[in-house]
C-alpha cells in the first residue's frame, strides 16, 4: 500500500493533518469558486434580481444535492478505516460499492430534486420576481446530481487512501472551464442565470471524468476493475446505515435554512442580494476551518482501522485548539476585508444591500469559533463511524434556526436573522462534544487495555 501519499498513521500528527489538509482547502476554494465565479457574474452582467435568484436557492440546492452528498461521505468511511487495517481487500470491495451505490442513488436522485423544485421554491415564499429564474437555474444544476455524487466519491476514495493533490489538480482544470464558460455563456451569448447553471453542470461533468480516470487507472493503492462495480448486499448495508445519517444531517441542516431563507424572503430583493453576497464571502472564510475537519476525519477514520486510539485522543484535542485560532484569524479577515469583497458580486449597490451584508457578516464573525468546534467535533465522530452524531447536531442546528427564523425575526427583525447561525452552531456543539467526550473515556479505556496486552505478551 505504499505510495506517494501523506502518512497519517505516522510521525506528528498536526503536521500530518495540516499537510492533508492544504490541498482539500484547495480544493474546497475551487468547488466553491462554482457558485462564487456564477454569483459574480451574474450579479455584474445580468443584475440584482438575477444575483437574487442564484442566492435564493442556496437552501434548497443544499436540501437535495447536500443530502445525495451527505450518503457519499458516509460510504468512504470504511474505505478510510479498512485502510488503516491495511485490509486491502475489503478496502477495494468497500470502495467498488460506493461508486454503484453512488451513481445509482444519483439517479434517484434527479427525478425526485426536478418534482420538488419548484414546490420547493413556493414554500419558502421566493418572491414572483425571480422565482422563474430561480427554478430555471436550480432544475439545470439537478441534473448534474449524479455527477456530483460521483466526483465527491472518487475525490473522497483518494483521500480515505491518503491522496488529496490529485482531486486538487482535476478542480483546477474545471474552474478554468466553468471561469470560461460563465463568461461565454453569460457574458457573451447573454444566457443569463441558465449559462451560469448549464457552465457549472460542465465543468463539474470534466472533473469527475478526470477524478473516475485517476481512480480506475492510476491511483496506486485502490485497484478497482469494472465487473467489481455490481453493488452487494453486506457492504451496501454498511455503507448505507453509515452514509444515511450523514445524509439526514444534511437536510434536517437545509430545512432551517429555508426556513430561515423565508424570513430573509420576506425583506424583498436587495436584502437577498445583500445577505446572498456576504454569505458568499463568509464561506470563503470557513474553508481553512472545514479543510482541517476532513483532514481531521480521515487520521482519525484510519487510526481508527489501526487501532490507534492513544494517538486520537491527542491529535484531536491539538487540531480542536489549532481551529479556535484559525477561526479568531478569520473572524478578523470579515470585519476587515468582508465590508469590501461583497462590493464584488453587486452590479449596481444601494444603501439596502450593503447594510444587510455588513450587519451580518459582524453577526458572524463575533461568534466564528463556535463553527470550529463544530468542524473538529462533527469530523471526529464521522471519521470514527458514528454518524449519527451528525444527525443529532442537524437536529440542533435545525432548532436554532427554526428559533430564530419563528419567534425572533418578528421581535428583533434583520438583526435576529444575522445571528441564526451562530445559534445553529451552538445547538450543534452541545451533543457532539458530550457524544465525543464519552468516545474520548472509551479510547483511553481501550488505550490502556492495548498497553496491558503488550506487556503481558512480552
Amino acid at each position: 500500500m505504499k505510495a506517494n501519499t501523506t502518512d497519517l498513521l505516522t510521525g506528528s500528527p498536526v503536521k500530518s493533518i495540516v499537510r492533508f489538509a492544504l490541498p482539500i482547502m484547495a480544493s474546497s476554494m475551487l468547488q466553491y469558486n462554482y457558485n462564487l465565479v456564477d454569483n459574480i457574474i451574474v450579479g455584474r452582467f445580468v443584475g440584482t434580481n438575477a444575483l437574487a435568484a442564484v442566492g435564493n436557492v442556496g437552501s434548497i440546492n443544499s436540501f437535495i444535492i447536500g443530502a445525495a452528498l451527505g450518503l457519499t461521505a458516509g460510504f468512504t468511511i470504511p474505505v478510510a478505516q479498512s485502510f488503516g487495517a491495511r485490509n486491502e481487500k475489503k478496502m477495494n470491495r468497500y470502495a467498488a460499492n460506493s461508486i454503484s451505490l453512488s451513481i445509482l442513488i444519483g439517479l434517484i436522485m434527479v427525478v425526485l430534486a426536478h418534482i420538488l423544485s419548484r414546490p420547493l421554491l413556493r414554500l419558502i415564499d421566493t418572491p414572483e420576481e425571480i422565482i422563474d429564474l430561480s427554478a430555471s437555474y436550480i432544475n439545470i444544476l439537478y441534473y448534474a446530481v449524479p455527477v456530483q455524487m460521483s466526483l465527491n466519491n472518487f475525490n473522497a476514495l483518494a483521500r480515505a487512501v491518503g491522496e488529496s493533490k490529485k482531486p486538487l489538480y482535476f478542480l483546477i482544470v474545471s474552474v478554468f472551464v466553468n471561469l470560461g464558460l460563465d463568461i461565454l455563456f453569460v457574458g457573451v451569448f447573454k444566457f443569463g442565470v441558465v449559462g451560469a447553471a448549464w457552465a457549472t453542470f460542465i465543468s463539474q461533468a470534466t472533473a469527475a471524468v478526470l477524478s473516475a480516470v485517476y481512480i480506475f487507472k492510476y491511483n496506486p493503492i485502490l485497484s478497482i476493475h469494472i465487473h467489481d462495480l455490481l453493488p452487494t448486499r453486506v457492504e451496501s448495508l454498511h455503507q448505507l446505515r453509515l452514509g444515511v445519517p450523514l445524509s439526514l444531517q444534511f437536510t434536517v441542516t437545509s430545512i432551517g435554512s429555508m426556513v430561515l431563507q423565508t424570513a430573509i424572503n420576506s425583506f424583498g430583493a436587495n436584502v437577498i442580494a445583500g445577505f446572498t453576497a456576504a454569505a458568499r464571502v463568509e464561506q470563503v472564510t470557513n474553508i481553512p476551518m472545514s479543510g482541517l475537519g476532513v483532514g481531521t476525519m480521515t487520521f482519525v477514520s484510519q487510526n481508527f482501522g489501526a487501532k490507534q486510539y492513544d494517538r486520537i485522543v491527542k491529535s484531536v484535542k491539538k487540531i480542536f485548539w489549532l481551529d479556535i485560532g484559525v477561526s479568531v484569524v478569520c473572524s478578523a479577515v470579515l470585519i476587515l476585508v468582508g465590508p469590501l469583497a461583497v462590493r464584488l458580486f453587486m452590479k449596481t449597490p444601494n444603501a439596502e444591500m450593503l447594510y444587510a451584508s455588513k450587519h451580518y457578516l459582524i453577526a458572524i464573525s463575533a461568534c466564528y469559533s463556535l463553527v470550529a468546534i463544530l468542524f473538529v467535533l462533527r469530523n471526529t465522530l464521522q471519521g470514527l463511524g458514528c454518524t449519527y452524531a451528525n444527525t443529532v447536531a442537524g437536529i440542533g442546528e435545525l432548532f436554532g434556526r427554526l428559533t430564530i427564523a419563528l419567534l425572533l425575526k418578528p421581535l428583533f427583525g434583520f438583526s435576529a436573522v444575522c445571528f441564526a447561525g451562530p445559534a445553529a452552531w451552538l445547538l450543534a456543539d452541545i451533543p457532539l462534544a458530550i457524544i465525543y467526550l464519552h468516545k474520548r473515556r472509551d479510547f483511553k479505556a481501550r488505550s490502556q487495555g492495548i498497553q496491558f496486552q503488550n506487556m503481558t505478551n512480552k
